[in-house]
């Protein structure tokens, strides 16, 4: 039964392994639900958001945001089309919101649905801060980490059904969800979030070299967002994102690559 239990887990991640690629490193990705699925669910959603929450217009940082946004969205498809992958964009719908929260936060739905809070604007600081929150969270709807998630997820609640099925013995069935619980956490899904994160940092910082942001404020940026967190985080290996050090690092060593891809599209000078 246990070799049973392990060539069913073999077959399911051969079968995921090859659903998708990703057109910025190359690799093979999980991709269960379609971006056909997937897209109109994350649009109905950001609607619903959007009707639920104070949306600012016609103010010098609603107009910012969308300015920048457009200018990543352009860099975005300029870089994905020099490299082969034209198209890839026709089904995005980009739409770019300012929401009235105190929360220091954006994010990117699935197709190119972003959010900015008025919180977050602080320690953006300006809109070269803007740019590189933006290629950050547009990096994440480019690469479909959304999709690559829900994927995970629902591989990962299979193999623990398949689990449950396959282990009769009520002793070491309850041994396998209490420790295949904490080990699936700490040792798949945590990293697997935390090399998403790191991949959108490196995407980014590309996208908004390319739309003609300077590459060298991401660390910047990430330097504020470690002084405001007060150093109040997890240990790494248990948030789902790189911690502040790793990201500023990583950040300054791929500014000069930044800028030298740009300068491929006769990007030259940064704002």
């Amino acid at each position: 039964m246990k070799l049973k239990h392990t060539f069913l887990i073999i077959a399911i991640v051969a079968l995921v392994s090859a659903c998708a690629t990703n057109p910025f490193t190359g690799k093979k990705t999980m991709a269960l639900v379609p971006n056909s699925q997937l897209f109109p669910t994350a649009f109905a959603q950001y609607s619903q958001f959007l009707n639920e929450n104070k949306v600012i217009t016609g103010t010098k940082d609603s107009e910012m945001i969308t300015r920048v946004g457009q200018r990543i969205a352009v860099a975005a498809e300029r870089w994905l089309n020099a490299n082969g992958n034209q198209g890839y964009l026709n089904d995005y719908k980009w739409e770019y919101n300012l929401v009235d929260d105190k929360t220091v936060n954006a994010w990117c739905m699935p197709g190119g649905k972003i959010v900015f809070y008025t919180g977050i604007l602080p320690i953006a600081a300006n809109e070269t801060g803007v740019a590189a929150i933006m290629g950050h969270e547009v990096a994440h709807a480019l690469a479909n980490h959304g999709q690559q998630r829900m994927s995970a997820a629902y591989l990962q609640q299979g193999i623990a059904v398949a689990g449950n099925i396959a282990i009769k013995d009520e002793q070491s069935r309850n041994a396998f969800n209490q420790y295949y619980g904490i080990g699936s956490q700490l040792g798949i899904m945590l990293p697997f979030s935390r090399s998403h994160e790191t991949e959108s940092d490196q995407i980014g910082i590309y996208l908004m070299a390319i739309a003609g942001y300077n590459p060298d404020e991401a660390a910047e940026l990430w330097k504020r967002m470690k002084a405001n967190s007060g150093g109040e985080a997890p240990p790494e290996f248990m948030s789902t994102h790189p911690s502040n050090d790793t990201r500023i690092a990583n950040l300054t060593k791929w500014a000069p690559q930044a800028k030298a891809e740009a300068k491929k599209f006769g990007i030259t000078s940064f704002r």
